[in-house]
């Protein structure tokens, strides 16, 4: 449970991916953000393939109270994290392969002026560097840049998990209850209120 940018796409094989490194790099570097670089260049003609090697392109970057935000690619240019090849690479020509290019990062704790930033770095890059971007915004900035909307967006999901919080916290399974009785209960509790 979080705010979530959900996000696919593939590297533009005209543009530099050494550039896009170094410009995320800087980025990070400025704003004292950790990153870490993998491979700096693709392998020749690997692009718009299905097959791709064992590596990642690109780099990933870690702002604070932040999951990692993933500039990363595969050989055939498509998107993917690091922790997606290691548990979907196996899934060739299968219906899970899918899970292999689908990225997210929850901003939930980093706040929304994190999130503002994050969004408008992948409008930044998008022309210079991707050929497809395809994001999903919880916090429906990416589509509008709606401060406001953004703010009262975070504001419903940090009132959602206090509750969830407090509840489980406050609030004990009853003996021969199970776990969806459990939930059902708090949840119905919090919809009362």
């Amino acid at each position: 449970m979080g705010l979530t940018i959900h996000y696919n796409g593939k590297f533009n094989p005209l543009s530099s991916l050494n550039k896009m490194i170094d410009e995320v790099a800087d980025i990070a570097q400025i704003h004292n953000w950790k990153h870490t670089v993998f491979e700096t260049s693709f392998p020749e003609r690997a692009f718009n393939k299905k097959e791709f090697n064992n590596k990642i392109y690109g780099l990933f970057i870690i702002p604070p109270n932040c999951e990692p935000f993933n500039f990363t690619f595969l050989s055939n240019g498509r998107m993917a994290s690091p922790a997606g090849l290691e548990f979907w690479s196996n899934y060739k020509n299968d219906e899970k392969e899918k899970y292999l290019y689908m990225l997210s990062t929850k901003t939930q704790f980093a706040g929304s002026e994190l999130h503002k930033l994050i969004i408008h770095l992948l409008k930044y890059l998008r022309p210079k560097y991707f050929s497809e971007l395809n994001v999903i915004d919880e916090g429906k900035y990416w589509e509008t840049e709606d401060d406001k909307l953004l703010e009262s967006t975070f504001a419903e999901y940090n009132s959602a998990i206090d509750i969830v919080s407090a509840a489980i916290e406050n609030i004990r399974i009853n003996p021969g209850e199970t776990y969806d009785e459990y939930f059902d209960r708090i949840l119905n509790r919090k919809k009362n209120n």
